[in-house]
């Protein structure tokens, strides 16, 4: 695709992501967050009076977190869930049972040390939630349908570019509201604000010369990559921005960074999720993404 050619298909992904989310359609909105109950949206989908129906509604949550491995048998609630807080500290608490688990059957030395590490940080992001997430909503929280996983794979095209399908809905579910201000997989990728010049980079070798990287270095189609990535985000951001005017951006950035501090605390990124948790614990303001940069970014709260 050419840059314009991406632009209208990043504007065409933002439209569907309004529309996903419920924008300008109450009706579109869901109380409490889980996945939507299979058996009623059937039932529709096979032609059913969907008013003869009770309102197709949030059911326990289908997520990779609640059912991978051993998690499956844990006793932990699945949903749905009325808040944020209730959804995250239900993750949380699966992350600290289950390394809780690793220490005491475990023999490898280690799964012992990454478990000793990643207990710590996920219960102190634990003990945090309530700070950032209300523990005690009078009605549950409004949620919309979100899907997680709008990589390049589960999108198909035409010739035209026209999105024709979608693709990937097993684990899509009604999630906050804010979850709907996270970039699509396709558009996360490092931030690089200056065009990569490519005679700047250095040629392939000839072994490795091919039409698919043009004689250049692979470093060079990386970073330009990573610069288109960021002009299309821009796009997709304004485009939001004009077809959802309440689009909750910079509300949720903080929402935002906890959620990926705990997707992060028990994998191979647990000491950046600990540091953000540990500057959180001080009222200071820190980006997660800032933890990739090597800038700190702080900000007392």
């Amino acid at each position: 695709m050419s840059m314009e050619q991406k632009v209208v298909f990043t504007k065409r992904v933002a439209t569907f992501q309004a529309e996903l989310s419920g924008r300008g359609k109450p009706e579109s909105l869901f109380r409490d967050i889980g996945t939507l109950d299979p058996r009623k949206v059937d039932q529709v989908d096979q032609g059913h009076d969907a008013e003869d129906l009770d309102k197709v509604s949030p059911g326990l949550l289908v997520s990779h977190e609640f059912f991978m491995g051993d998690h499956l048998y844990y006793d932990i609630p699945r949903g749905p869930f009325r808040s944020s807080h209730d959804w995250l500290s239900a993750v949380l608490n699966i992350i600290i049972v289950h390394q809780t688990a690793v220490l005491e059957k475990t023999d490898d030395e280690d799964e012992k040390e990454d478990a000793e590490e990643i207990l710590p940080v996920a219960r102190k992001l634990l003990s945090l939630v309530p700070k950032v997430f209300p523990p005690h909503l009078d009605e549950a929280e409004t949620t919309a349908l979100y899907h997680h996983d709008l990589h390049l794979n589960n999108i198909l095209v035409n010739e035209e570019g026209e999105i024709t399908a979608v693709l990937d809905w097993e684990c899509v579910s009604a999630m906050p509201l804010w979850m709907a201000t996270m970039v699509p997989k396709f558009l996360d990728e490092p931030v690089r604000e200056e065009e990569p010049q490519r005679d700047m980079y250095m040629d392939e070798i000839p072994e490795k010369c091919n039409d698919e990287n043009e004689g250049k270095n692979e470093l060079y189609f990386i970073h330009r990559m990573e610069y288109e990535t960021t002009q299309l985000r821009k796009v997709y951001n304004a485009t939001l921005r004009e077809l959802w005017p309440e689009w909750p951006l910079e509300e949720s950035y903080v929402e935002l960074d906890f959620f990926q501090a705990i997707s992060q605390c028990d994998g191979i990124w647990v000491k950046k999720a600990g540091r953000w948790a540990d500057c959180m614990e001080k009222g200071q303001t820190l980006r997660f993404e800032d933890l990739w940069g090597g800038g700190l970014g702080l900000k007392q709260q």
